[in-house]
């Protein structure tokens, strides 16, 4: 599996994930300074003692506690001491037991914003942040006393040790979250460590990893053929211009019309790729999808089916290419990561549509030049590529589409339905002025129908429910708080103009708990 944008001869911050939910936000940050960074289990730490490439490494936090049979118990031989070492809450705390500190478990869990005090800004890790900063806290067990091989960099009200260094080693630990929004100095803590500390270079930026992987892409493919799927998104957009940018018109795009994308999206997206210049042909295979997904009501069934069907429809397309050698995909990085648990295989959330292998009558090799980025990395880099504004900027879509905003079985009369009362929703988003500040926005249609009154009759219909995100990488999204007099003129004109539906509903979770999309 070609992985050249991972930059082997660049520096890197090498996170170890114990298991939080913030571990993708830790990296995210980390990336914002322009530093690469990955992410992997803590039980791979032993494989990087050795990589020149590694200038420091953060501990994630977790949900166990160090007094839990099974905690995670990072293995740190190799690296501490050797590099600079972050821990974030339970790293801090593994740290800090392993180091002779007193570990006891909260009466009360401290969780939210405090404020740290007898900080000493003197300290490289400190630079200039001062007393008073808040921080956010999120931890069952707290480090009560240091140990004579600790030094107390900051303390709170609450604890005492809020942030400490071993004695002569570059190992520092911190009880609270600096990758969090609410930890006001967050980002400048970790710009003292990562810069500062580990002397990493700022050199993570999308012109150099576009130059690069470019590069890399065409000593890897060499006159081979490459294939790829376009769906419309940002990822498989950027994907195919960083190929095409290597290999030029031995890249084969496919677009494929499953009957389950936004209305009119075929025909729009298919003349925007081609007014970029795509070697592309478009497959009309709604019906075979509909077929497929006849009679399915289960969410991970309908991406299954979705998913074979697709395999089936593009293995087709591509064996009338001639010396295709390999399959493009536009993997991102959360994709990668939601696929490996820090304990081995992870519980399915829901199946990723380009993670995984392929069936083995296909033959291809798999070329994924985006698996080391985050959704935001690639919208910059896309920007870098001079990506056309209406793709770079459209709204995340499912891969399954709107099969998984039709909860319960697909026909094409709910498919019809729901890009109508969908299409209505984004329209009056673009006409207020809102759809580039809402990062997700679709319809959901609901399995219930209501009861209401149209002039003088009473209605049975459908309910759908309004969905729109705030979010930076999809990984996080609180719901967006769309004025109330867009908010009644959207359900007017969707009551009024979608035959079979009486109720309109707007969503109000966050993520987590809930997901962005339903199903």
């Amino acid at each position: 599996m070609y992985r050249a944008n991972l930059f082997p001869l660049h520096t890197k911050i090498l996170i170890l994930d114990h298991g939080s939910q913030y571990t993708q936000l830790l990296a995210r940050r980390v990336r914002e300074l322009d530093v690469f960074c990955e992410i992997h289990p803590f039980t791979a730490a032993d494989r990087f003692a050795d990589d020149p490439s590694v200038k420091g490494v953060i501990l994630s936090g977790s949900p166990a506690s160090v007094f839990d049979n099974g905690a995670p118990d990072t293995q740190l031989g190799g690296l501490q001491g050797k590099v600079p070492l972050l821990g974030v809450c339970y790293g801090a705390q593994l740290v800090a037991k392993r180091a002779g500190g007193e570990v006891v478990k909260s009466q009360v869990r401290e969780y939210g914003r405090v404020f740290l005090d007898n900080i000493h800004i003197e300290k490289p890790l400190f630079t200039g942040i001062h007393p008073g900063t808040q921080v956010w806290m999120s931890h069952g067990d707290s480090i009560l006393t240091p140990s004579d091989s600790m030094e107390v960099l900051a303390g709170t009200h609450g604890v005492p040790v809020a942030a400490f260094r071993l004695k002569g080693e570059e190992t520092y630990g911190v009880q609270f979250h600096p990758e969090v929004f609410h930890t006001t100095d967050g980002l400048q803590l970790l710009r003292n460590f990562v810069i500062g500390i580990c002397g990493c270079k700022a050199d993570h930026s999308p012109k150099a990893f576009v130059e690069e992987t470019v590069q890399g892409l065409r000593d890897q493919l060499g006159e081979d053929h490459v294939v790829l799927a376009l769906s419309g998104g940002v990822d498989s957009s950027v994907a195919a211009m960083l190929l095409q940018r290597a290999i030029g018109d031995r890249l084969h795009c496919i677009f494929v019309d499953n009957a389950l994308l936004r209305k009119g999206e075929y025909d729009q997206v298919l003349e925007s790729y081609r007014h970029m210049g795509l070697n592309i042909q478009g497959v009309d295979a709604r019906e075979r999808f509909l077929t497929a997904l006849m009679g399915i009501e289960d969410p991970e069934a309908k991406r299954k089916a979705i998913g074979r069907t697709f395999i089936e429809v593009f293995d087709a397309e591509a064996k009338r290419i001639s010396n295709v050698k390999w399959l493009g995909q536009g993997t991102i990085y959360p994709d990668v990561i939601e696929s490996v648990s820090v304990h081995g295989p992870s519980v399915t959330i829901k199946s990723h549509h380009n993670v995984g292998g392929l069936p083995a009558h296909m033959n291809l090799k798999v070329v994924e030049p985006l698996r080391s980025l985050f959704k935001d990395e690639v919208r910059r880099v896309g920007k870098a590529l001079g990506l056309d504004p209406s793709i770079l900027g459209r709204h995340p879509f499912p891969g399954p589409g709107l099969a998984i905003r039709i909860l319960g079985d697909i026909t094409a009369e709910k498919v019809t339905l729901l890009q109508e009362v969908d299409h209505i929703f984004i329209q009056e988003l673009r006409d207020a002025g809102l759809y580039d500040e809402v990062w997700q926005a679709g319809a959901i249609l609901l399995p219930v129908r209501s009861v209401g009154v149209m002039g003088d009759e009473r209605t049975y219909e459908n309910a759908v429910a309004l969905r729109a995100v705030s979010s930076t990488d999809g990984m996080t999204a609180d719901w967006c708080h769309l004025p109330y007099e867009l908010l009644a003129r959207i359900s007017n004109n969707i009551i009024n103009k979608v035959k079979g539906v009486n109720r309109v509903v707007y969503d109000i979770s966050s993520k987590p708990p809930a997901t962005i999309e339903w199903e």
